[in-house]
């Protein structure tokens, strides 16, 4: 399985698996596909987007887990680790970085 690894000169080395870096990267609206650079003007704001789509899939997950049982059902079952879990790491890294005015890289 492929492998996304976040550089920056401020912290070490971030590793996340392909299908949960590539997730982080959507929600901020990057290239998942290539290299890409998070410039330290764009770190608050990406860090409120995480938090933001964390925010929302708690929110759909409990929507559909009342679906569900409204109508009798089994609840759905999601993964264990949820994006604000997984995002925590990289939003750490992304605060220092800010406070410390580095980019952070991958795919280089």
């Amino acid at each position: 399985m492929s492998l996304y690894r976040f550089k920056s000169r401020e912290t070490g080395d971030l590793v996340m698996l392909q299908p949960h870096g590539r997730r982080i990267l959507e929600v901020l609206g990057k290239d998942p596909d290539g290299p890409g650079i998070i410039q330290p003007a764009e770190m608050a704001a990406a860090v409120q987007a995480l938090r933001a789509a964390a925010e929302a899939e708690e929110a759909e997950q409990q929507r559909l887990k009342d679906e569900a049982q409204a109508r009798g059902e089994v609840p759905p079952e999601f993964d264990q680790v949820s994006l604000r879990l997984r995002s925590v790491p990289f939003i750490e890294m992304l605060q220092r970085c800010e406070k410390a005015q580095v980019e952070i890289v991958w795919g280089v």
